[in-house]
């Protein structure tokens, strides 16, 4: 299986101890009582007492996955005893499931379609991975975007264009591509390919030396944000192409609109391909801290909402209902107590 673990020293790869001090999250504001007092049992009784260390693989700095993945092990730390979570800025999916396959991470934020993959050994994926799901967290809005002065409107605008649809090792680079040719572009031929985060790109839009991005992510995403801030944004509608996708790949894809106002000056609601953010772990974890995760995140929506918007998302009742990667059993009795 290729990999592109060996990059990270190069790209400012950084592991960050959720209970110290990290100035790019909001996290105290996700503090919780003592841990002889923990609020993940649910009730009066005491919680089990763990003694675990986790790696959290999440994403970059300038999408969600990284300050989410941040609230949820801060959270996760202060009201599970015993526990200690660690969150490692990464490519973000697909190099996340390899980090879990390698047991170099535990715990992973990924897209559906490269949790799909990765659970059922296909496309990047040598062999079916031993992974689980904790749950659907939210979902992500595929992000087609550029500028005003581009000229670029349509997916088909991107045919010889200077393009980056994502970082090596991404979720946004796999759906990008798909979008692409289900428009009938060929991503490796017909755009000068130009393999960027979404921070990274959007400073090469700024700068003039790309003229447009993709990035899927969940709604408003920081780096798109800030260049709605500064230039005339442009979101290329691609909800059209939702439904060949999921005839061809699965039913992890979807047309949902970025709604209207959810960036600076978008005035009009654009339709989107959409895809489910699930929470997985190795099948190796043991059940009753997969239970307890899965309890501690989906209890505490408004102390995650304090971090992203992203939260309100949470819902126990259908997190479970996700057919393309078998539930953690753990997780799958915390969803049955609450449904």
């Amino acid at each position: 299986m290729s990999t592109t673990l060996g990059t990270y020293p190069g790209k400012r790869s950084r592991l960050l101890l959720s209970l110290g001090v990290a100035s790019t999250l909001v996290l105290t504001a996700c503090g919780g009582d003592d841990a002889e007092e923990p609020a993940a049992d649910g009730g009066g009784e005491a919680a089990q007492e763990f003694d675990e260390q986790l790696t959290f693989a999440t994403g970059g700095t300038g999408g969600v996955y990284y300050p989410y993945g941040g609230g949820m092990a801060n959270l996760l730390s202060s009201e599970i005893p015993g526990l200690t979570v660690t969150v490692q800025e990464t490519n973000a999916s697909v190099d996340n499931m390899q980090l879990l396959d390698t047991n170099q991470a535990q715990m992973a934020l990924a897209l559906g379609d490269v949790v799909s993959d990765a659970a059922n050994g296909e496309n990047t994926f040598s062999e079916a991975l031993e992974i689980c799901s904790l749950g659907n967290t939210y979902n992500n809005f595929v992000h087609f975007f550029t500028t005003a002065d581009t000229g670029i409107t349509s997916i088909e605008d991107l045919a010889g264009k200077r393009v980056s649809p994502g970082a090596v090792g991404s979720a946004s680079e796999v759906t990008a591509d798909r979008i692409m040719e289900a428009a009938g572009i060929d991503p490796q031929a017909d755009i000068e390919r130009v393999q960027l985060g979404v921070a990274e790109t959007v400073a090469a839009i700024q700068d003039g030396t790309v003229d447009a991005g993709a990035w899927s992510g969940g709604l408003p995403t920081g780096a798109i944000v800030d260049l709605a801030s500064t230039s005339d944004l442009v979101l290329i509608p691609t909800g059209e192409y939702a439904e060949p996708l999921a005839e061809e790949y699965g039913d992890f894809y979807f047309a949902e609109d970025i709604p209207a106002g959810t960036y600076e000056g978008q005035e009009e609601a654009v339709p989107n391909v959409v895809s489910p953010n699930i929470l997985v772990v190795r099948t190796d974890m043991d059940e009753a801290l997969q239970e307890a995760i899965t309890r501690t995140i989906f209890e505490n929506e408004e102390q995650l909402l304090t971090v992203h918007p992203a939260a309100e998302e949470l819902n126990a009742e259908t997190a479970d209902e996700v057919e393309f990667i078998e539930t953690c059993p753990g997780a799958q009795a915390y969803f049955d107590s609450v449904g």
